[in-house]
């Protein structure tokens, strides 16, 4: 297997800055990623592979997460502590909801239909009502929180601490901790869940990453890798993590059962962000100096 790039999609441009985290609407292909620079969400049109609308007033946008079976997208903006809740089929913001002073990480909890927001000023993780958009409660983490994600399987949020390096282990129901796992390397940061297996990814700003046992919180694997990562992407059908590194501009791809590199991209300096459409097995990667996303396919 092999990530080829198949197209460009052209982006809105910007002077300064670039984009963050980035999501897909699994049933129509839709890419939606936050333009920061831009302070708007840009949505792609996954089939036809354009770009498809620009929604505005998500200030320094930062996370994006898609409620599949809701239809629906919420996106944080970073500058004034909002989120947007957007409607997946028509592409129109139905809200916005107060959610603390920086809202950055984004989970959504399925069964309850509430969504995590891990806020990077005050070091807290709130709960939001999707329908109301009030936080519903709110706990003080140990520090840091950078990504975080929802496991059905277990029921439980996990949440990427910087500082003391670790992942936080939420309880949704009581909005209270119920571990927190330690990690060796300096810096968690890009967060991927292997429910089947019970297995976090934790992609770590010390050139490493993780594959942590959820359960035992024992470090089953540390896999080196080319640089300080952001965002990454389990494939567990095909068995790879796409793991963006903006220094030097590198997509590494680690086959997961080998626990190793087997696969690097190059793509282009300060492309964190990264995208994946398992329904399609297409990768986006969103290129902030030339204001583009490459499309990959796996082949």
């Amino acid at each position: 297997m092999t990530l080829l790039i198949s197209q460009y999609v052209d982006l809105p441009p910007h002077k300064y800055g670039g984009f963050d985290h980035a999501d897909v609407h699994l049933a129509s292909g839709r890419v939606y990623v936050a333009h920061t620079a831009a302070g708007t969400v840009e949505v792609i049109e996954g089939e036809s592979a354009k770009h498809m609308a620009t929604l505005p007033g998500c200030l320094e946008a930062s996370g994006v997460v898609c409620a599949q079976n809701e239809k629906l997208v919420f996106a944080a903006a970073r500058g004034n502590g909002k989120i947007l809740v957007i409607d997946a089929l028509t592409n129109r913001i139905l809200r916005q909801a107060q959610a603390g002073s920086m809202p950055n990480g984004l989970a959504w909890d399925s069964k309850r239909k509430q969504l995590l927001v891990a806020d990077v000023e005050d070091n807290s993780a709130r709960l939001v009502d999707s329908i109301s958009g009030k936080s519903i409660s709110a706990l003080k983490l140990a520090g840091r929180p950078r990504w975080c994600a929802y496991s059905s399987k277990r029921d439980q949020f996990l949440v990427n601490i910087r500082e003391p390096a670790g992942v936080a282990i939420l309880e949704p129901e009581s909005m209270s901790q119920r571990a927190f796992l330690p990690i060796s390397i300096a810096g968690p940061h890009g967060l991927d869940i292997d429910d089947k297996n019970g297995l976090a990814y934790v992609a770590c700003d010390g050139g490493a990453v993780i594959i942590l046992d959820i359960s035992t919180g024992h470090e089953e694997a540390v896999v080196p890798i080319g640089g300080g990562p952001d965002v990454i992407w389990l494939n567990a059908d095909r068995h790879r993590l796409y793991c963006a590194i903006g220094k030097p501009g590198i997509i590494e791809v680690i086959d997961t059962q080998k626990t190793i590199v087997d696969e690097k991209v190059n793509t282009e300096e300060g492309v964190h962000t990264l995208a994946f459409d398992k329904k399609r097995q297409k990768l986006y990667a969103f290129l902030p100096k030339s204001c583009r996303a490459a499309v990959y396919k796996e082949i």
